[in-house]
This record gives C-alpha cells, sequence and structure tokens, in this order.
C-alpha cells in the first residue's frame, strides 16, 4: 500500500457511482463499504458474543447479586458508548479515522483475552480495555462509512442499513458460538473466542485499506478545508484591511450549524429513550431468559445466551428489506423524525406484548414460559431499531459541522451510553418488582416519547434545514 497521497481527490474516486449512476461495487455501493461491512462484523462478534453470557457470568461465576451484577453490566456497557465521544475527538484531532479504527481493534482484542484469565483483577482490566477499545474504533468506523458517499447520494442511508446488517451478522454469530462455549463448556474460553473475533476484524481491516482510500481521502479534505478556513478567518479578523467573513458566528458555527445541532440534541433524547428499552436484553430480558424462560424447542436445548441472537437474525432479514424500501419509496420516503417516531412506537409495544408473559408468571410462581415470547417482543423490537439506529448514524454524519463530525458521532453513541446504563439499573429490580409493574414502565415511557416524537416532526424538520 503506497503511503503517499493518492492524486486529484477525483482520481480515487472514479471507480464509484454518482447517485444515479450504474450499480457496482458491493451490492451497487462503494467496494469500501464490504471491508468496512466485515471488519465491523467481526468486532460486534467479540462485543455481542461476550454481552450475551457477561451478566450470567456474574451472577453464576463471581456470585454477584442482580443489583451489584446489573450496575456493573450497566457502568460497562455505558463507558463503552461514552468513550466513543474521546475516540472522536482522538480521530478528528490526531490519529484520524483509520488509524484510530486500527489501533482500536487491537485494544479490544487484547481486552478480551485478558478476560480469559480467571482472577477477578483480570475482569476489571479487561472490561476497561474493551472500553477504551471500542470508544477509539466505533464513532469512527461509522465516520468512514459516510465518507465513502459524496453529498447528495441518495444510496447513503440504504448503505447505513447494508452496514448495520453486517454488525448485526457479528451479534448473532458471536452469542451463537462464543455463548454457547461459555455456557456449555467453560466461560473463559467464551472470552477468549470474542478475542479472536476481533483478531479477524482487524486482519480484514487492515487487508481491505484500500478500498477505503476514497474516504480516508474525503475526510482528509474535509478537515484540511475546515483548518484553512478557521486560519483565514483569524488571518482576516487580525487585518483590517482583509475581507471579513460577515456570517454570524457563535462559538465557531453558524446560526444554520446551531439548529441542526439542536435538532441533533433532539435526537439525542429520543435515542436514550429508545436503547434505555432495547438495551434491557442483554441485562433484564437476558435474566428473564435464563430464569423464566423454556430453553428447549422441539425438544431441542439450548444456552439462554443463544436468544440474544434472534435480534441479530431479524435484523439480517429485515435490513435488506428496509434498505430497498427507503430507495423505493423515492421522495415519499419518511423523514427522520418521523422513522425515530416509529423506533419508539414499536419499542413501547414490545414491552407491552411481554407483559401477557409476564401476568402468567405472577399468577403462577414457578413456571416457565414460551420461549416464542421473547422471541416476538424482540420481532417488535427490530422493526424499531431499523427505523431508528442506521438512520440515526446516517443524519448525524449529514448534520454533524465538518470539523466535530467525529465528536458528534461519539455524542451519537452516548445515547447508547446513557441507555445502557439504565437498562443495568432496572435488571436490578427483576427479582424484587413484579414483572408486570417493570415491564409496563418501560412501555409507558416509550410510548409516552413516541407520542412527543410524532408531535415534534415539523419543529425538528424545519431545525434540520433541508437535511432529510
Amino acid at each position: 500500500m503506497p503511503t503517499t497521497r493518492p492524486g486529484p481527490l477525483a482520481d480515487p474516486l472514479t471507480d464509484y457511482p454518482r447517485p444515479g449512476s450504474a450499480p457496482n461495487g458491493f451490492f451497487g455501493h462503494p467496494r469500501g463499504l464490504s471491508t468496512l461491512f466485515f471488519t465491523e462484523m467481526w468486532e460486534r462478534f467479540s462485543y455481542y458474543g461476550m454481552r450475551a453470557f457477561l451478566i450470567l457470568y456474574m451472577v453464576h461465576v463471581l456470585g454477584f447479586n442482580d443489583k451489584h451484577a446489573g450496575s456493573v453490566y450497566g457502568t460497562y456497557t455505558a463507558s463503552v458508548w461514552a468513550a466513543a465521544i474521546v475516540g472522536g475527538i482522538i480521530a478528528d484531532r490526531w490519529l484520524g479515522q483509520y488509524k484510530s479504527v486500527l489501533v482500536g481493534g487491537i485494544i479490544i482484542a487484547l481486552g478480551h483475552f485478558t478476560l480469559a484469565f480467571h482472577p477477578l483483577p483480570y475482569f476489571y482490566a479487561g472490561l476497561g480495555l474493551i472500553v477504551i477499545g471500542t470508544g477509539l474504533l466505533k464513532p469512527n468506523v461509522s465516520a468512514i462509512v459516510g465518507g465513502l458517499y459524496e453529498p447528495g447520494d441518495a444510496r447513503r442511508d440504504a448503505g447505513f442499513s447494508i452496514f448495520y446488517m453486517g454488525i448485526n451478522l457479528g451479534a448473532a454469530l458471536g452469542p451463537f458460538i462464543a455463548g454457547y462455549l461459555a455456557q456449555r463448556v467453560d466461560w473463559h474460553l467464551g472470552f477468549a473466542c470474542a478475542g479472536v473475533g476481533m483478531t479477524l476484524g482487524v486482519v480484514q481491516y487492515i487487508a481491505g485499506r484500500r478500498h477505503l482510500e476514497p474516504s480516508i481521502v474525503r475526510l482528509e479534505e474535509q478537515r484540511q478545508a475546515s483548518k484553512r478556513a478557521e486560519s483565514e478567518e483569524r488571518a482576516a479578523a487580525a487585518s483590517a484591511a482583509a475581507p471579513v467573513d460577515t456570517t454570524p458566528r457563535f462559538w465557531g458555527f453558524t446560526k444554520v450549524e446551531w439548529k441542526r445541532l439542536a435538532a441533533m440534541a433532539v435526537f439525542f433524547v429520543f435515542a436514550a429513550v429508545f436503547w434505555g428499552a432495547y438495551e434491557q436484553a442483554g441485562s433484564t430480558l437476558n435474566l428473564f431468559g435464563d430464569r423464566y424462560t423454556r430453553t428447549t424447542i422441539l425438544g431441542f436445548s439450548f444456552p439462554s445466551s443463544w436468544f440474544l441472537t434472534v435480534q441479530a437474525i431479524f435484523v439480517i432479514v429485515l435490513a435488506p428489506a428496509f434498505a430497498w424500501l427507503w430507495i423505493r419509496l423515492g421522495r415519499h420516503e419518511p423523514s427522520t423524525p418521523t422513522k425515530f417516531a416509529f423506533g419508539l412506537l414499536f419499542i413501547g409495544l414490545s414491552f407491552v406484548f411481554l407483559l401477557l408473559p409476564a401476568n402468567q408468571l405472577q399468577d403462577s410462581p414457578g413456571i416457565r414460559v414460551s420461549p416464542f415470547w421473547l422471541i416476538g417482543c424482540y420481532f417488535i423490537q427490530e422493526l424499531g431499531e431499523l427505523s431508528l439506529s442506521p438512520v440515526g448514524l446516517s443524519v448525524f454524519t449529514k448534520l454533524s459541522p465538518v470539523k466535530i463530525v467525529g465528536f458528534m458521532l461519539g455524542v451519537w453513541f452516548l445515547a447508547d451510553s446513557v441507555g445502557n446504563k439504565a437498562a443495568g439499573y432496572a435488571a436490578g429490580f427483576i427479582s424484587s418488582a413484579p414483572l408486570p409493574q417493570l415491564f409496563g414502565v418501560i412501555a409507558a415511557v416509550c410510548l409516552g416519547a413516541s407520542l412527543l416524537a410524532f408531535a415534534l416532526i415539523k419543529p425538528v424538520k424545519n431545525l434540520m434545514g433541508g437535511v432529510r
């Protein structure tokens, strides 16, 4: 791989279709999307593979009670997503997106291998390494995806949906393999398996670098243009004779940029509510599956961690349909605020659905309910996730001012951080609060947020300043 800068910006992009051109590359998208698809697939294999049995390991092996296990789980998963802000800043200021993803992947692998050791200090050290590595990797790999597309390319949302399918392919395989090894063979072998997955992701990323060159060049051009603009503004302000940009600015942003940042703040709040319910899968619903749900289907027994593959499998099945739908609808495609409102609606309905088995368990203590209750719940949740999550990633790359795009993608993941902490907190009540009450509160919060989101569709669209 040459280390020199490629020629003019247009040169490395000529192999990529413009809007309306004939499809090529990866399912009609830039070839770099395939590299990022598989890199993120292996990273999510490691993360979700370990997440599928993390709280179960703390309860069954480390002897933590529900409240303690939920607190550790929530703090760890919240830190993973919160670290994305720091990772975005590091990429924007120093390392750049490509190197940040590479270094982050290596640190994540080291974290999973550290967890494979038995002593308790290794447990906390391994979690800490994964937090640092994911903070570097997660926001910046998404920024590189966004950089594959020129402004105005109608394939961007569809591209993020395909990328999201890669995430969930890894999320399905991780619990299926690492979860089985952990619960049926040895817990620490499950941690090591997650480390192997991340190592494969790093190898894939390095091998496919040449396909990422268009995005790397475009992101670097944008960063340099932003720096030049700032330098010119300072020079103009220092010289009375020089023409001065009279565009009103506050803290370095124009009025239009501030309005778009305000729209992103609204999306952040709604996303935090959504993730607070959705991330119950790894905490509250994970314990619900382990303690109150039958883990047999047609006589076949499986580890309870396999329930977490269900969400990912539904995304793999539904993501292409959603990607096709957004393109098919064309100018009639629902706006981003509308998609967020539907995402909250579906996640609320999923917990309304769970009220039925929760009441059954309250009336007949000691029984185990059908696994199809959790499967049905996860199906409804995935309709919401595909309405909100890949769309949120895409709109944050479009609304964010260029000079802070890495930071703002970190803010997007901070919403997941807040949600994960709430999910860990809720898990502490699964053995003390009545299940109908616990699920009912979650449903009420999400449905209320959905109503508010529908009411704010028009104001938020106005704040977005023409960005869809």
